[in-house]
């Protein structure tokens, strides 16, 4: 294994020296200062735009990628002290009305005719930010990580306003500088634009893209090139208090009413223009959208996404170290189950090389559970190597304040007095991105050396047209702890190779087919094998958009711990018991340019002790454009097993009725049925953005049991955010 690291970053930093280049150098933009105020109105008619350079002849992405597009897009922009401006005038392709979801904020991005800017104000083709519309006006804004990456739930204060014509739609926005981060003095910025339009079924960009990658990359950005360098952002701070009031019951208890009367504060202040300090005292994520629920039949802890936005900016530094299934920070450790008093981060650039990340979050203490208070502190410094590569290194520290080693529960300690991660990763991306890669070490410490323990992995991946192949390997030792992060899963060694071909015909109705395989193999300390995984499937995608997959898998277990195959709290498999079997199913999603959508899946085949296990999940969207969305999920499992477990079945079903009024009003309401756990949720959200970035929020939840149908719980909240620059 060790040998096999070393051969690994050996490879992953010749890589490195091999691509050097920016592709796209040669599509430059030319932005000046604006030659006469600017109205977001949605109506190209002030002289400014008619003194500004256009940006057109975009290249189709997809179906192909070889030639110009086919609908027409023109793009303008232009700045003054305060703000940067841009104008899109979006062309129809073919006659008929615009396709959108919603007015809902951060829409489906296949789900909308839409435009997106992706813009690299430090020029290092790894991090930026995204502003973009759907044709009904309806905003997106998302900041960008790891070459491409979006995350929608940051937000941030801009506007916008979108106007339609028979033959056109018109996107006028102005982000003001104060929004956004940016490398003082430097006069080019990366900067790409995206197109897609459903009745063509096309997308395209203007700096051109393969078809393989999407347009967000960062590798392939043409240029912003400013007449002067953008102004500096002058004083940038920005106080965003928050006033709440509700009231909860727990029914099952019989408790009274628990009143809520709570103020607290976020700030932001920008220490330089790509350097900034964030601040929080009594935060409170009342407004943030439930998680939605997961049938779960798997043997370790599932993953659910950050969402609250305090984490969010720069969040890459810390919460993209390490893999999916080893991560030594995951901020959703923080705040769990104990209130948040305040926190503190810096984050962001120092120069055109280093980035730096530190933060540092305190949680109240706890008498109920017998949680003492503690401090969360994480720091990470990121250099950049070579065109879009770099070496990041990271340092996470949980500490209990006021320690009581006495405090214990079946005489295991409730707490640890403290545990902390340190960790080294080379992060591998060529300049035409078809070579992605890491490599990763991480140790842990913990109070007597009793969690003290090793990480290490690596993967190496290249990404052609037609041609996908990947290597994965991951070691993992049994005492190694991460107790503000996400291991799911320790003391084994594991290797995955994986790889696809896609074919392009000469069709008009397909527009690529072609088989993808791969295959996980795990072995515990000792070496013997505890699980594989082999599948092997035929993927199939309409010019449409439609896609249909077939697939057949291998599975092999050999049960490490005890573990109940329906996940019900019923009898157990024993710990070195083996399993195997095989399974097969199907995957398809519709054409999403109809206002009725669906996709399906399903699974049949083998389980556990020789059983079966069928599944099938739904999902279901009707839009009566641009105002209502309702959508419906359904999840069944039936799983055959020898007594005591019998047959066993349950569904998770979740209707979804999106509301948008206008682009500023919106109600969601979301039910969740789950009868694994035997739980509905309800969860109703109002939401008034009265200004940019500023809301009034009324939030009602419900938890029932599912038979017989009593109240668990309930609380309404309502909370008003104001976003005050000072």
């Amino acid at each position: 294994m060790k040998l096999l690291s070393l051969l690994f970053t050996l490879l992953l930093l010749a890589s490195t020296l091999s691509f050097g280049q920016k592709i796209n150098a040669d599509y430059r933009l030319h932005i000046r200062e604006a030659s006469s105020r600017i109205i977001i109105d949605g109506i190209l008619d002030e002289k400014a735009w008619e003194d500004a350079d256009v940006a057109t002849d975009f290249f189709m992405i997809t179906p192909m990628d070889t030639s110009f597009a086919r609908v027409r897009t023109d793009v303008r922009m232009s700045y003054d002290a305060e703000n940067l401006y841009l104008i899109v005038v979006n062309h129809h392709g073919m006659e008929g009305p615009y396709m959108v979801e919603s007015l809902r904020r951060d829409f489906s991005f296949g789900k909308n005719d839409n435009f997106l800017l992706f813009m690299d104000p430090f020029d290092d083709q790894t991090n930026g930010f995204s502003f973009g519309a759907n044709a009904a006006g309806a905003q997106w804004d998302g900041i960008m990580s790891n070459g491409g990456s979006v995350d929608l739930s940051w937000d941030n204060k801009w506007t916008s306003k979108v106007t339609n014509y028979d033959d056109k739609w018109i996107f006028e926005a102005a982000i003001p500088f104060k929004s956004i981060r940016y490398k003082k003095g430097i006069s080019e910025w990366g900067i790409n634009f995206s197109r897609l339009d459903l009745k063509t079924t096309e997308k395209s960009g203007w700096a051109p893209v393969p078809r393989q990658f999407p347009s967000a990359s960062l590798a392939y950005t043409g240029i912003l090139a400013w007449d002067n360098p953008p102004p500096p952002a002058g004083a940038n701070v920005s106080v965003i208090p928050y006033v709440l009031g509700g009231v909860s019951k727990n029914f099952e208890n019989d408790g009274d009413n628990v009143y809520r009367r709570e103020i607290g504060m976020d700030a932001k202040i920008g220490l330089t223009s790509s350097l900034s300090l964030d601040l929080t005292v009594n935060p409170d994520f009342s407004q943030v959208e439930v998680d939605r629920q997961v049938t779960n039949l798997d043997r370790f802890e599932l993953f659910f996404p950050e969402r609250r936005q305090f984490f969010l900016e720069n969040g890459d530094l810390f919460a993209n170290f390490g893999y999916a299934t080893i991560r030594p920070f995951f901020s959703r450790r923080i705040g769990l189950n104990v209130p948040i008093q305040y926190g503190a981060r810096v984050s962001g650039r120092i120069n055109k090389d280093w980035r730096i990340g530190a933060m540092t979050m305190q949680t109240a203490e706890v008498e109920e559970n017998g949680l003492p208070s503690q401090n969360f502190t994480v720091m990470s410094l990121q250099r950049q190597v070579g065109a879009r590569s770099n070496i990041g290194a990271i340092f996470v520290n949980k500490q209990s304040l006021r320690y009581n080693p006495d405090a214990t529960e079946e005489g295991k300690p409730v707490y640890s007095e403290f545990n902390r991660n340190a960790g080294l990763e080379y992060n591998l991306a060529s300049s035409n991105n078809l070579w992605t890669g890491k490599a990763m070490v991480l140790q842990s410490f913990a109070p007597n050396n009793s969690g003290n323990g090793f990480v290490h992995a690596a993967n190496l991946k290249y990404a052609s047209g037609n041609l996908t192949w990947e290597w994965q390997h991951e070691y993992v030792s049994e005492s190694y702890t991460a107790e503000v992060g996400y291991v799911p899963r320790r003391g084994y060694y594991k290797i995955n190779p994986s790889g696809g071909y896609l074919f392009f015909p000469n069709s008009a109705k397909i527009l690529s087919h072609g088989p993808q395989f791969g295959s996980t193999f795990f072995w515990n300390k000792n070496g013997v094998k505890t699980d594989n995984t082999t599948f092997l499937a035929y993927n199939i995608r309409w010019r449409s958009q439609s896609k249909l997959m077939l697939w057949t898998a291998y599975d092999f277990v050999k049960l490490q711990r005890p573990f109940d195959p329906t996940n019900l709290g019923g009898e157990q498999l024993q710990t070195g018991s083996e399993h195997e079997w095989v399974a097969w199913g199907t995957e398809y999603t519709s054409k999403p340019q109809s206002v009725l959508t669906y996709a399906f899946s399903t699974r049949m085949g083998g389980y556990y002790e020789n059983g079966m296990r069928y599944n099938i999940t739904a999902d279901l969207g009707y839009r009566f454009q641009p105002y209502v969305a309702i959508a419906m999920a359904a999840n069944y499992n039936q799983i055959e097993l020898r007594e005591p477990w019998g047959s066993t079945r349950f569904w998770l079903v979740g209707p979804r009725i999106d509301v948008t009024m206008t682009n500023t009003l919106f109600l969601t309401t979301f039910i969740q049925y789950n009868e694994q756990i035997e739980n509905i949720n309800l969860n109703a959200r109002f939401q008034w953005r009265f200004k940019p970035a500023s809301d009034l929020f009324l939030v009602y939840t419900d938890n029932y049991l599912a038979a017989p149908f009593n109240v668990k719980n309930r609380s309404l909240v309502l909370k008003f955010t104001y976003w005050w620059n000072v």
